[in-house]
């Protein structure tokens, strides 16, 4: 194999694998969701994880970034957490996500759900 075909099949599986670490979970909010990326890979300064749980549980809501906008989530994704999801229990870890009942919402789930179930 030459060197050009090892790059290649290299460069295809990290992008593969970036992918699938980068995937919403089947039932994940928005909220649990960007809290893991940002956790995991930080912020950019643009709404790139809100975009990207957008458009693999939600992609009929083309509007969601906008409406984020008007809620005080003006530039990025940690705006989102702060200024649109504030309410998360005090932790020093991440808490699983609850879920959402209904695919492609953007309110947060149930994390009080998880504390009847534990």
């Amino acid at each position: 194999m030459s060197d050009d075909n090892i790059a290649s099949a290299i460069e295809a599986e990290l992008i593969e694998l970036s992918g699938l670490l980068t995937e919403p979970g089947e039932r994940e909010c928005l909220r649990c969701y960007l809290l893991r990326m940002i956790y995991e890979f930080g912020c950019d300064g643009t709404h790139r994880w809100t975009t990207r749980w957008r458009d693999a549980r939600a992609p009929q809501a083309r509007g969601l970034v906008r409406k984020l906008q008007r809620l005080g989530a003006c530039c990025c994704d940690c705006e989102v957490l702060l200024n649109v999801y504030p309410d998360y229990p005090d932790t020093d870890r991440l808490l699983p996500c609850a879920g959402q009942p209904h695919r492609g919402s953007c309110a947060p789930c149930n994390l009080r759900l998880l504390r009847r179930t534990a």
